[in-house]
Parts: C-alpha cells; structure tokens; sequence
C-alpha cells in the first residue's frame, strides 16, 4: 500500500488496525498555532514580588502562571532574564531552568488555546554591604514566535545581617542599632555578663533558636525605635499572610536560675514558641522589669513567672496558645497592662492570667500578685483563674481598678477593689473594644474604641507610677484614666 495516497481530513475517521488518537490530534483547533502579534499570553501578575529577604539567604518559591486564552496556540522562542549572568534570581519555566551561565535562556515553548504553563522563581540576594535594605530587579522576557515581547518584572528587597550560630556573650557587651543580627542555634548570655541592645536593635531567630540568659539583658528601646525579637522569616505563608504573624518561628527568651536584674523598656517580642519564661529564683532580687512593651502571637506562654521577682508596667501581652501570663508564687506587680487573650490558631487557648502557688507538686508561696489599672479579657467567659490552696495561707493577690473578664468576686472582696467585671456580649467588651481585630489577616490593635468599658476604669493613684501610656499618650490630662496600657485617643 502506498501511504502517501492516504488523506486524513478533520471530520473524517479513518480505522486502520489500532491506530493512536495522538495520530489524529492535528485536526483539533487546539493545535493551530498563531504568528498574529496581537494574539499575546496572559500572566497572573505583571510584577514578581519578594519579599525582604536576608541577604545571602535563598527565598522561598514564587509561581508565576502564562495562560493562553486566545483562539490559536501560541509559541514561545524564548524566555530570558534580561541581566543574564548577573541576575540574583533563579527561574523555571515549564520544566526548563533558565542557566546563568547560558545566558539565563531558555527556547521553544508551546501553549496551546485554554492551556497555561507555570514560572517558578527564587531569589538569593547579594550582600550589599549597607544597614539598609537594597532593591534589585530584573525583568523576564518571554519572545513570541509572532516577534512580540512581553515581560514581567521580578523584584526584591535584600537586607544585609550579622549571622550569629551558636553565639556565647562572655563579656559585657552593647549592641547598636543597625543590619539585624540573625540567630541560629541559640544566643547564650554567660553568667556574671550584661548584654545591652540600644534602640533600633533587631534580633531575628531562625526556627527553634532561643536567647539563653545567665547572665543578665538590658533592652532600651523607644516608641519609635523598639528592641525587636521575631523570627527570620520575611517571607509569606500566603499572599496575604506574612510568616511574621504566625506564632511559634523561633523559641523564645529563657531567663535562667543565675539570672537577675534584667531590664526590657520598649521591646516587641512576637511570633514565638513562648515569649518570656522566668526560672525560679530567689525574690529578694528584682528578675525582670519590663516595661511599653508587647508580648504577641506566640505558641506558648506569653509571659511565664516561676516564683521569682517580676514588675510589669504599661506592656500588653495578647494571643498566646498558652497563658499570656502565669504567676505561680513568687512576687509580681503588674501596673497599666492590656491581657488579652484572643489567640487565633487553636481553641484550646490558655487564659489571660493564671495564678498559682503550687507547680509539679511542690509549693511556691505566692507572696505578692498585684495587679493595678489593668484590662484583663479574651474570648472565653471567664479568662482569670488559677490553682490556689489554702489561699489563708502564703497567698497575697490583689486587683486593684481593673476590668476583669471573670467571675465576679463575692468571698473576698478585700481583694478586688473598684473591679469592672466584663460581661459577655456587653456593649464595649471582649473584642468589640479594639481599634483593629482582624480575624482573616490576623491583624491587631489594642488601642481602645470610645466604646470600650475600659474608660474611665482606672485609679490615678496608680496612674502616677506611669503617668504616660505605652505609646507616650498623657494619663493625667482626663479626669480617670483607662485601664490597660493604653488610653484612648480618638482615631483620626
């Protein structure tokens, strides 16, 4: 049989023994291609956005789709980054890595009519030898067969940062403000040693690193330029989700049995395993003293106080999978603080406070558990409870014109002097009172609304020991001030 006098028509069927579809599938209109220059692809974005990245640090991945959605199949010739060799990003299309050393090209790329194919891009950023972070872009350039161009911009931030692993402070040390420090494998403070960070200072932990101090920390930040501790991740989990405000990146701060004297004023400490764990010590020295500063958003105990010494003023600690403080025995004082206890991510969330004088079967006396002109609340009914036996015993805890959303006390009223007690679905209450609560970008803010049955709460008397909030507002100008660690200011 001579083949050649074979014709194959589109609407015609031929049978022929066994014969392959894929004999057949030019007669489909998905596989006529187009030259037309004005038949061009589709992208899902115009602009591949990083992030800021570490500098030397590869990024995550980013997808780019190239979808057809003319009539006729379109041929790609080829696909380039337009900085070739020097490029700092690494792409694959549809299967084929774009190679620096080959000019970062790549040729002959098919998209029928309806079809798409997938761009994959990372970014290792130089070092830019600068504090501040330095943008970088390239363009990627798809050439049709048709001779159009079309390009997406690829874009990236890179900051330049001190990498530290495994690092021992063995003598006094000040750290400045500048590039971030990035911590792998633990920083350790050595007992006998200080280590200070000025304003502005950035401490970014990689995933289960912790700070382990002996010795002693000394923080002092600003409103404007606070002591940072999160994790290293800058990147997204989602496009609207920054890793950032996902808990549990890094470990947390551990202030040891040696430790003493430490002292925090203007730190953020979030998106950790747990925020502040203080081992037990002896109470007649001050452990920590922290001060305008926030706890948040963190997969453990927020604040953890283990029969030491602690003073606790104008700080908010909100949003811990377990308490956002525990005090068991001990001496603590808490003036002008915001608990809030609205974590996200699990329902089996701890409470706002936890008050004890017992812990794995041994005693702790709970010497002193202050609390002055705070805003104790969260979603559960009752967010204020704890483990007290023989509270006539070894037991001295206080509230002192604050807002608890908790049972209200009728045994001992000695011991809850000018208490609002939150309600449930009361006007002004839970969640209902902050500025920003956002459940879908996980987005915070504790400022009060001029709902908020917070106002006019406090006690001036205890006012006086901050006499400005967290954020420097004036306490003294209204005639009662709010309880929690923020007054309200109208919002503009």
């Amino acid at each position: 049989m001579n083949m050649r006098k074979i014709s194959v028509l589109c609407g015609s069927v031929l049978v022929w023994g066994v014969v392959a579809v894929s004999g057949f599938t030019s007669c489909d209109d998905s596989m006529s291609f187009t030259t037309d220059r004005s038949a061009l692809l589709s992208f899902s974005a115009d602009t591949v956005r990083f992030d800021t990245v570490i500098s030397t640090v590869g990024s995550s991945t980013r997808q780019l789709m190239v979808y057809n959605r003319n009539a006729d199949g379109l041929r790609i010739a080829s696909v380039r980054l337009k900085q070739a060799y020097a490029t700092p990003f690494r792409v694959n299309v549809d299967g084929s890595y774009l190679e620096p050393e080959s000019g970062a090209r790549a040729y002959d790329f098919e998209v029928r009519t309806g079809d798409s194919i997938r761009v994959f891009a990372e970014v290792t950023m130089p070092e830019n030898g600068q504090d501040a972070p330095v943008a970088l872009n390239d363009t990627l350039i798809f050439a049709l067969e048709s001779g159009a161009e079309q390009h997406v911009i690829l874009t990236a931030v890179g900051q330049d940062a001190y990498m530290w692993r495994g690092r021992v402070i063995e003598a006094d040390t000040l750290l400045e403000a500048g590039r971030p420090i990035v911590v792998y494998d633990s920083l350790s403070v050595k007992e006998g040693v200080t280590l200070s960070m000025a304003a502005g200072v950035q401490l970014y932990f990689h995933d289960g690193a912790n700070l382990w101090v002996h010795g002693r920390i000394v923080a002092e930040g600003t409103v404007d330029r606070p002591v940072v501790f999160r994790g290293d991740r800058t990147d997204r989990m989602f496009d609207y989700l920054p890793y950032d405000n996902t808990p549990s990146r890094w470990g947390g701060i551990r202030l040891k049995a040696t430790s003493t004297d430490n002292r925090l004023n203007h730190v953020d400490i979030h998106s950790a395993s747990y925020g502040i764990a203080c081992d037990s010590s002896s109470t007649d020295a001050m452990k920590l003293t922290l001060e305008n500063s926030v706890i948040h958003n963190v997969g453990g105990e927020g604040l953890g106080l283990y029969h030491c010494r602690a003073s606790v003023g104008n700080t908010q600690i909100s949003n811990t999978l377990g308490h956002c403080v525990a005090v068991v025995g001990g001496w603590a004082e808490f003036v002008h603080c915001t608990l809030a206890q609205f974590y996200p991510w699990d329902a089996e969330r701890g409470d706002a406070l936890y008050l004890a004088n017992k812990w794995l079967a041994l005693d702790y006396p709970l010497q002193h558990a202050h609390f002055l002109n705070c805003l104790v609340t969260g979603y559960a009914d009752d967010v204020v409870t704890g483990n007290l036996e023989d509270e006539n015993k070894d037991v001295d805890y206080y509230f002192g014109n604050c807002v608890l959303r908790t049972v209200e006390a009728e045994d001992d009223a000695s011991r809850f002097v000018g208490v609002v007690y939150e309600k449930k679905d009361e006007e002004g209450s839970g969640q209902e009172q902050f500025r920003l609560f956002d459940t879908d970008n996980y987005l915070y803010d504790f400022r009060l609304k001029d709902i908020s049955i917070a106002r006019g709460k406090g006690s001036t008397e205890w006012a006086a020991r901050y006499p400005t909030d967290r954020y420097g507002t004036d306490r003294l100008t209204e005639p009662v001030p709010d309880a929690g660690c923020y007054e309200f200011v109208p919002e503009e």
